[in-house]
C-alpha cells in the first residue's frame, strides 16, 4: 500500500455538449444525497443551461457546500451542474469500482472545505482537490476491496428500505387519522416567516451574534446544528420554532431548539395553538414532504414561494388527535433508530 494523491490515480472529465441534449439525463447539486454513493434521483428532458457532460462509472462531487458530503457514481450518462466536478479513474492506476469510496469518505469531504473558498457558497476546485493524499492498495488488492464495499453499501441500502417502510406507515396512520378531519389553510393555524440573508459580511464562525442557518444542510435528524452565526440577523425565528427549507430540497424540515436568524432558504413555522403543536407540524410535514416538494417551481433551483406555502392544506386536528398521532409518530422514530443502530454496527 503506497500514499498517492488523488490527481495521480484519477483526473476531472472535462466534456461539454453541443448538440441535441433533450433526451439525456440531468443531474442538479439537488439530487446529490448527502453521504450515498449511487446516484438514485435525476431528472429527464427537463429545460436547463446545463451543458457539463458525465458518463457512466464517473463520479459526480458537489464541489459547492462540500460539507454536504455529496458524491455519488453515474450510473449512465448524462448532463450535470457546474457546481458538480466530474471525476473519473485512470484506469491503470485507480479501480473505477473504487473510485466511488475514495472520494465519499469523511478525510476527502474535510479537505474540501478546507481548500473551499467564498462565504456565502465555498466551493472547491478540482485543482485544489487533486491534492488530496490517501493510501492505495496495489491494483492486485483493489478489487476485492470494492466487492467488500459494495457489499457493504448493499446491505446499508437494504436497512434504508427498512426504515422507508417505516415512514410509509406513520403516512398511512396519518392519512387514515385525519381523512375525516377538517382541512385548512396553513396559515389559518400557524405563524409563517420566510427567511431573508443578512448582508455576507456578518457571517462567521466564532458566535459573534445569532446561530444562523441558510438551509437544509445544517438539518439533523429531528434539531438544526449550528455551524454559523450571523452579527446583524435580518429575519429571526424562535426556540421551538419549525424551519422548513423553501429552496431545494423543498420541504425538508427541522426543529431549532435556541433563537436564531435564518436565511432565503429557510421559512421558519410557529403553531398559533402552543409551542406543544409544534411537534404535531413537524410529523405532518414530514408525512407531506413529496406533496409539498412537488410544488416547487424553478429551471434550475427549485423553490416554493411564499402563497404556495401558506395554502398548504393542513388538519386542523384536536389536542387528543394531536397527541395520539405524537405518539405513533414517536414510536416510528425509536424503531428507525434501532435500525440505523444495527447498520451502523454492521456496517
Amino acid at each position: 500500500m503506497s500514499k498517492v494523491r488523488l490527481g495521480e490515480v484519477a483526473f476531472e472529465h472535462k466534456e461539454t455538449c453541443k448538440g441535441d441534449k433533450s433526451n439525456l439525463p440531468v443531474v442538479g447539486l439537488e439530487h446529490l444525497v448527502p453521504a450515498e454513493v449511487t446516484l438514485s434521483l435525476w431528472d429527464e428532458c427537463s429545460d436547463n443551461t446545463f451543458t457539463k457532460v458525465f458518463r457512466k462509472g464517473n463520479v459526480l462531487f458537489g464541489r459547492r457546500r462540500a460539507y454536504l458530503k455529496k458524491a455519488a457514481v453515474a450510473p449512465f450518462d448524462g448532463i450535470c451542474s457546474g457546481d458538480i466536478t466530474v471525476i473519473e479513474a485512470k484506469a491503470e492506476k485507480l479501480l473505477p469500482e473504487l473510485l466511488p469510496f475514495i472520494i465519499q469518505n469523511d478525510a476527502l469531504f474535510d479537505f474540501a472545505v478546507e481548500k473551499s473558498a467564498g462565504s456565502l457558497s465555498p466551493r472547491v476546485k478540482w485543482e485544489h482537490l487533486r491534492e488530496f493524499e490517501f493510501e492505495l492498495p496495489e491494483m492486485s488488492k483493489q478489487k476485492q476491496l470494492a466487492e467488500v464495499l459494495w457489499s457493504m453499501d448493499t446491505t446499508k441500502k437494504a436497512y434504508k428500505n427498512l426504515i422507508k417502510c417505516t415512514d410509509e406507515l406513520v403516512k398511512s396512520q396519518f392519512i387514515e387519522m385525519f381523512r375525516e378531519t377538517e382541512k385548512v389553510r396553513l396559515d389559518a393555524i400557524a405563524d409563517i416567516m420566510m427567511g431573508q440573508s443578512p448582508t455576507s459580511d456578518s457571517y462567521n464562525f466564532d458566535g459573534n451574534g445569532l446561530p444562523f442557518y441558510q438551509g437544509s444542510a445544517d438539518f439533523s435528524e429531528k434539531y438544526v446544528v449550528t455551524r454559523m452565526y450571523c452579527s446583524t440577523p435580518t429575519r429571526v425565528a424562535e426556540a421551538g420554532d419549525i424551519l422548513m427549507s423553501v429552496r431545494a430540497p423543498v420541504g425538508t424540515v427541522n426543529l431549532t431548539d435556541k433563537k436564531c436568524c435564518i436565511g432565503r432558504g429557510l421559512a421558519a413555522i410557529r403553531s398559533k395553538k402552543s409551542q406543544d403543536c409544534n411537534d404535531f407540524l413537524l410529523y405532518a410535514f414530514r408525512v407531506k414532504e413529496e406533496e409539498i416538494a412537488a410544488m416547487g417551481q424553478g429551471s434550475t433551483v427549485l423553490s416554493i414561494n411564499k402563497d404556495k406555502l401558506h395554502a398548504i392544506m393542513m388538519p386542523n386536528a384536536s389536542q387528543e388527535q394531536q397527541e395520539q398521532f405524537i405518539a405513533f409518530a414517536r414510536q416510528s422514530d425509536k424503531s428507525k433508530f434501532a435500525l440505523l443502530c444495527v447498520s451502523n454496527l454492521n456496517l
